[in-house]
């Protein structure tokens, strides 16, 4: 199939792709699991409550337990007062890790390529190097090609393009090895540069 190949004057023409990887159909179950395996496996699982055994109460009984009218109560610590302990408290080694199968997340990562490609959301580019790392400079190139809220992915990364990137709230740069699902459906427009690509397609191959 052929892909859109614009130059850094915006002018457009395309250039050859694999079926396979641009040219899946959509599965939306498929793609769904992916993102939600990746956001699952990057959660730190730092959180923690307090049982009623963490808590600091005394243990003493608040209260006789006849004749004041009230609820039976042992302790200040018990969950159903403020201040007492969580019933089912939250662990800081809670497993939260989802396993997608390596041809699962192939398969999905291609799912997400082709569906760009539909929607016109992937676009090519020769290449895409700086002299020097300069903010403007990048800032201008993209917007020169229509491009904003731009995902831009190359064969290895240029430093001198990652530090350009750094201050532009809307642009993220990484490298072929390192797309993830949910950045490629977050950013509104992917740019690749034509390394990548075959990057890309001999990774997934």
């Amino acid at each position: 199939m052929e892909l859109k190949l614009i130059n850094e004057n915006g002018s457009a023409s395309t250039v050859a792709a694999s079926d396979a990887l641009f040219g899946r159909e959509y599965n939306e179950a498929l793609v769904h699991q992916v993102v939600t395996a990746y956001l699952a496996n990057a959660r730190s699982a730092n959180r923690a409550q307090k049982g009623r055994s963490d808590v600091s109460k005394s243990t003493k009984k608040p209260f006789r337990q006849k004749g004041t009218g009230r609820a039976r109560a042992g302790m200040a610590s018990s969950p159903l007062w403020r201040g007492g302990g969580k019933i089912f408290p939250n662990s800081p080694d809670e497993n939260f890790s989802h396993k997608v199968n390596r041809k699962m997340y192939r398969a999905g990562m291609c799912t997400i390529l082709s569906q760009l490609v539909r929607e016109d959301r992937l676009t090519v580019v020769e290449s895409l190097n700086l002299e020097t790392p300069k903010t403007r400079e990048l800032a201008t190139r993209l917007k020169g090609m229509g491009l904003d809220n731009v995902l831009i992915v190359t064969d290895g990364i240029d430093e001198k393009l990652y530090l350009s990137s750094r201050n532009l709230p809307n642009v993220h740069v990484v490298d072929a090895r390192n797309a993830d699902p949910v950045s490629l459906v977050r950013f509104a427009t992917v740019l690749m540069t034509r390394d990548a690509v075959a990057k890309i397609e001999e990774m997934m191959g």
